[in-house]
């Protein structure tokens, strides 16, 4: 039955049956508009941001809130609809799966959330529905399925970094707000990440943003069971993960610090940008962001 939607609502959008008006909005989703739509047959829903002037399948964004945070919250603390508008991407700001507070925390497996509780197997699976909302946008028209990104703050972060290790068959690059992370902490050692938990099926192009000042995921390391090792030692792991050859100079100019590394198999580049007089909030450069997200596909 689901297989049978999906062919439906792409024959839909696709023009069959339906004004090409109501496909160029997008789950009838007015250009500059935010609107909750249902995705499939999931019973979860996500706030989906259509840009000013679509007319056509655009590269997505998917926007991760941050732990006990709402989909809402973040789209409209991160100004990433604003950025959406200009460049003509979708944004998709979802809630997480499990309810925390008065918002929700993600289901990252065999990490404790910011209650200190590990999400067991009833849980809700935030992979799963991440992956099957992009490919169901993908599937309807909506969106360019070789341009599917994912950016989140603090728990949402970590989040699209685990989204990096397990679904790099599905985006095309990520960009965690302060919460790069590269695999689960080391039940041996948890200053270095746990190899075995982060094997992409392809090298994944990261840009990561993070604030000197941050005491909840220090740059440095330390902090809650879930971080433990420090950001350098996330980014050299996601090098060693994309083959790249060369750390890149550190530039340093108003306050921020840009490193990383490049000469990387398929472009896939690690970059990391530092505000040194940030804290833990959306530290993220949108236009940096987006220019990066811009020259990758899947």
């Amino acid at each position: 039955m689901r297989g049978l939607k999906l062919v439906c609502a792409a024959l839909l959008f696709a023009g069959i049956g339906a004004p090409s008006a109501f496909a160029a909005q997008c789950l009838g989703v007015a250009p500059g508009t935010s609107q909750r739509v249902v995705i499939g047959d999931t019973g979860r829903s996500l706030l989906l941001h259509v840009p000013s002037g679509y007319t056509k399948r655009a590269p997505l964004v998917f926007l991760l809130h941050g732990s006990t945070g709402t989909g809402a919250q973040m789209l409209a603390e991160s100004k990433l609809a604003e950025t959406a508008d200009r460049h003509g991407f979708l944004v998709a700001a979802p809630d997480a799966g499990i309810a925390e507070g008065k918002g929700f925390v993600w289901n990252i497996p065999g990490v404790p959330t910011v209650t200190g509780k590990v999400p067991g197997p009833n849980d809700p699976d935030d992979v799963a529905f991440l992956t099957e909302a992009a490919q169901w946008l993908g599937t309807l028209g909506c969106a360019d399925a070789s341009r599917v990104y994912v950016t989140g703050l603090s728990g949402g972060g970590r989040m699209t970094s685990w989204l990096g290790c397990v679904a790099a068959d599905r985006f095309a690059a990520i960009a965690p707000v302060v919460g790069l992370r590269a695999g689960n902490p080391s039940p041996v050692d948890p200053r270095f990440p746990d190899p075995k938990t982060c094997q992409p099926s392809r090298p994944m192009p990261v840009i990561a943003f993070a604030g000197g000042r941050d005491t909840t995921n220090p740059v440095e390391g330390g902090g809650a069971p879930y971080w433990q090792y420090p950001m350098r030692t996330a980014e050299a792991r996601w090098a060693d993960l994309n083959g790249c050859r060369r750390p890149r100079p550190t530039v340093s100019a108003g306050g921020i610090e840009e490193h990383g590394y490049t000469e990387c198999r398929s472009g896939a580049e690690v970059v990391a940008r530092i505000d040194s007089q940030a804290g833990h909030s959306w530290v993220a450069d949108n236009e940096a962001m987006w220019a990066f997200f811009a020259r990758r596909r899947r």
